[in-house]
């Protein structure tokens, strides 16, 4: 895997320089996003998560689908800096490395619930809102990001067939497989006061177990 320079920056992108009010209201955005969904989730429901004005919000973002757009891209860069380093593993096969792939994008989707249902509801989203020219070049900047990350689980299965390890597949589509079911764990998931200390630690085993098991020759 090549690391290209647009990629470096991403995964180089440091969110601890933003000031902690922006990134307060990224949080905020992701919480009630979730919550309420794109539409009912108002600048004042979000500005009200963390005791701010609305002034606050339109200082750092034009506006709504700008605010949602910076929470997509900081899930991204999230997902991105966690399986490059997996995905450009020498020392790891195919087989090692997809199933580190699986397990880790598991863990993320629960341990950051709240920013990765907004790349779920994202996929939907550009394809129901008007948007500005700014405002398009901030969603290819992150379906980019989607493509690669898809491509690096592409890459990780087509090598495995031409090892041996895995099936004569057609590697994009299992990538989209793969994704599609681990995806999923942000429709089902909620935590709770209840859950047992190691649930999402056995989930994340049994779903990557599961997807290289599904590929396996």
């Amino acid at each position: 895997m090549i690391i290209t320079p647009e990629l470096e920056n991403w995964i180089g992108i440091d969110y601890q320089n933003m000031p902690a009010i922006q990134l307060k209201l990224l949080d905020a955005a992701a919480k009630a996003f979730t919550i309420y969904g794109f539409t009912a989730a108002s600048i004042d429901i979000i500005a009200n998560q963390i005791g701010a004005t609305k002034g606050s919000v339109y200082y750092y973002y034009r506006s709504k689908i700008d605010l949602f757009f910076g929470v997509h891209k900081r899930a991204m860069v999230m997902n991105l800096r966690n399986q490059v380093p997996i995905a450009t593993d020498t020392n790891m096969d195919s087989e090692q490395k997809l199933y580190q792939m699986a397990y880790q994008h598991a863990k993320l989707m629960m341990d950051s619930l709240y920013y990765q249902r907004v790349t779920v509801q994202g996929v939907a989203l550009h394809q129901s809102v008007s948007t500005t020219p700014m405002q398009r070049e901030s969603l290819a900047e992150v379906i980019a990001m989607r493509d690669i990350y898809e491509d690096l689980f592409t890459q990780t299965v087509a090598k495995g067939s031409s090892e041996g390890f895995f099936s004569d597949l057609d590697a994009s589509l299992a990538a989209k497989g793969v994704l599609g079911m681990l995806n999923w764990i942000t429709v089902w998931y909620r935590p709770r006061e209840t859950e047992a200390p190691d649930f999402k630690e056995r989930v994340a085993k049994q779903l990557a177990t599961q997807v290289v098991g599904g590929v396996l020759r």
